[in-house]
């Protein structure tokens, strides 16, 4: 009698536990510990086309979130707690003169990145989930300089324009363009999917500013009612990974889908990319053809993606090789993943995928952020606690 409950009682705690699990979805953020050791040796994989080293550059950060590089080869790495480091020789130290940032859920420190021309203006921009008196949300650009460890100058020059909770699906990459546009993007926020559609709110969008914030008049909404004039596209549940090809300026974004679903965009003007009314996610719950509030897996009108990523991968940092270290790599898109711990891949042709490799698949934990550096690495930020920066090189 005794043995039964106790089967049933671990059977009900098992159940409970996938349930919430369930809730968060794909991109679910919080794991346990990295119980990794300390120490790292370096590891060698072979991959289909090149051979690949990758080393840590530094380790022992809290949940680190993105990372930019500075011309004299430092590093900026950001913690989702609130910090952000100077990483030198393997050392990390932080950096005086953030605000006050609200750290939540899947909210806090997210990215930086640097003004396309740095060296004449010393511009660095970062986001952040920031907290009003009812203790809701909203993601916030601000720049700063840096002066020695401190962060001195520092403006907001953006602020979503609605607050809310919960504290999750806050976007937050910055790309830029070849013209010096600023690109970010925003989160539906998670709890009303159907913010997306509206195009006076701007969650669930990418959108398109000037360096100061201001709003460029050829955006695609400018000048009419009611209407957001940052947005540049929208439909989007929560983009994660974005970056624009130097040499075209095309624009690839990837953003998590529900259970499945999660997609590869090629982003252009204007254009509306379904969410929540389509999409190839499925019900958290039960696994339904449609998540709650989706009628189709297409809509006319509405852009599909160019590519579902199966099994699900919860997308995360987005990087394009542009350099010549990987040659048979060059052109490629390498996208992060947190649930799988992995890379893909992609071979793009004629915005279609035609080949995708998996990478790293759980070497080194819950990939955040990927980014080509000046030196042609491939360098790789871990959602972890301990977490660190990792850098990918030819063997």
């Amino acid at each position: 009698m005794l043995n039964n409950i106790f089967r049933i009682t671990t059977v009900l705690l098992i159940l409970l536990v996938a349930g919430c699990a369930m809730e968060e979805g794909a991109e679910i953020e919080e794991s346990a510990e990295d119980v990794r050791s300390d120490e790292f040796e370096p590891i060698f994989q072979r991959t289909q086309y090149e051979d690949i080293r990758i080393e840590r550059v530094v380790g022992g950060l809290e949940r680190p979130w993105a990372v930019e590089f500075l011309p004299d080869g430092r590093f900026l790495v950001t913690e989702r707690p609130g910090r952000l480091n100077i990483v030198e020789d393997g050392v990390a130290t932080v950096v005086d003169g953030l605000p006050e940032v609200t750290s939540r859920g899947q909210g806090g420190l997210m990215e930086v990145s640097l003004h396309p021309d740095y060296a004449n203006n010393g511009w660095i921009y970062l986001t952040y989930s920031k907290q009003n008196e009812e203790e809701n949300t909203a993601v916030v650009v601000i720049r700063g300089r840096l002066d020695g460890n401190n962060l001195v100058d520092v403006e907001e020059i953006f602020e979503q324009n609605r607050y809310s909770s919960p504290g999750r699906h806050y976007g937050s990459r910055i790309a830029w363009d070849s013209r010096g546009y600023m690109f970010v993007s925003i989160g539906d926020r998670g709890a009303d999917p159907p913010r997306a559609q509206d195009l006076s709110d701007h969650a669930g969008t990418l959108l398109r500013m000037y360096d100061d914030g201001s709003v460029p008049s050829d955006n695609p909404f400018v000048g009419e009612e009611n209407v957001a004039p940052e947005i540049y596209s929208y439909g989007h549940r929560n983009i994660q990974g974005l970056v624009i090809d130097p040499e075209t300026d095309e624009i690839w974004a990837t953003e998590h889908g529900p259970r499945g679903g999660d997609e590869l965009n090629y982003i252009e003007p204007g254009n509306n990319y379904g969410w929540p009314d389509a999409s190839l996610g499925r019900n958290y719950g039960d696994e339904r053809e449609f998540h709650a509030g989706t009628v189709a897996r297409s809509i006319e009108g509405m852009v599909d993606p160019v590519y579902e990523f199966l099994p699900t991968h919860a997308p995360s940092g987005l990087a394009m090789v542009t350099s010549d270290q990987f040659p048979s790599w060059k052109g490629n898109l390498l996208a992060g993943g947190l649930r799988p711990e992995r890379i893909r891949r992609l071979l793009i042709m004629d915005i279609e995928v035609i080949h995708d490799e998996e990478l790293l698949t759980y070497e080194i934990g819950r990939i955040r952020d990927v980014k080509e550096g000046p030196d042609g690495f491939i360098y790789v930020v871990t959602d972890q606690d301990p977490g660190g920066l990792y850098v990918i090189k030819p063997d």
